[in-house]
């Protein structure tokens, strides 16, 4: 099994991603120290609230002077709409039109990461009118017209007709979906299989934390027992083996290097299907 995903957009990205929201203080330390241990791609936003964008770019380039390539690297924002936002601390004019706060997000964002070129932006959720979405959407469209942005992609999205309301009218088709993977969603089962079919990254997040009783049951159980690992490792391996890319936030040095560890083995077809079918 291949250890990157690439969209319908041609964007290669690794098969899991380092997160790194309420890392605060520590964000540059640890962005700096999943690089290290092998980690190729990092998830942030342009939100002062959960995030510290500036922290990723510090990290990014602590990699970069240690000698890793920048177009080794995998580098995701999002445009957090105002009602996201701490009203404190807004990286950009609140009282500006939508669009050009999607512009000066994006802006923001480059200066933080210190790059030339976003590989993915995401819109960090839908609008609460469907004009409003499509409004931030042709914003974002025009920054990758411009070639700052690779891939597009949105957040916290988990009404398919959501999803294909916005596929339908974009010109420039979403490539990544990035949602809590839960139950309380139904696991997202007709959206995966949408992103399955159109070459869109499904990303999960919160995926260890919104699922301990899958860590506890039967089917990682054995799986953990029959591979010597540990449940987290055969629930991201399972989760990669079924086209799922986890975002990974842990905070310890050690539990990087397990996550990046789940591509040296295989769940073979009947420990793959068994955890899938706990997916629905």
């Amino acid at each position: 099994m291949s250890d990157t995903v690439t969209t319908h957009a041609g964007v290669t990205m690794p098969a899991i991603v380092y997160g790194t929201a309420w890392k605060k203080e520590r964000t540059a330390e640890l962005v700096a120290t999943a690089l290290a241990s092998g980690f190729r791609g990092v998830d942030t936003a342009c939100q002062p609230k959960h995030y510290d964008e500036a922290g990723v770019g510090r990290g990014l380039m602590s990699a970069l002077g240690d000698g890793i390539a920048r177009d080794s690297i995998y580098v995701q924002t999002k445009f957090t709409p105002l009602p996201g936002q701490d009203p404190a601390r807004v990286p950009y004019d609140a009282a500006a039109p939508l669009a050009a706060q999607v512009t000066q997000s994006v802006d923001r964002s480059l200066a933080n990461l210190m790059v030339g070129r976003l590989d993915s932006l995401v819109l960090h959720s839908p609008m609460a009118r469907a004009e409003d979405t499509l409004t931030a959407w042709r914003a974002m469209e025009a920054a990758h017209d411009e070639g700052r942005v690779r891939q597009l992609g949105i957040s916290n999205c988990y009404r398919p007709e959501v999803f294909e309301q916005l596929w339908a009218a974009a010109r420039v088709k979403p490539a990544v979906l990035q949602n809590r993977l839960y139950r309380e969603s139904g696991y997202d089962v007709e959206l995966r299989a949408i992103c399955r079919e159109r070459g869109v990254a499904y990303q999960s997040f919160w995926t260890l934390t919104a699922n301990p009783h899958l860590l506890e049951g039967g089917p990682i159980t054995a799986a953990a027992a029959a591979h010597r690992r540990t449940p987290a490792q055969i629930f991201y391996r399972a989760l990669t083996q079924l086209g799922v890319v986890p975002l990974i936030g842990t905070t310890s040095e050690a539990h990087m290097r397990e996550d990046l560890d789940i591509f040296s083995f295989t769940l073979d077809d009947g420990e793959r299907d068994a955890i899938a079918a706990q997916l629905r």
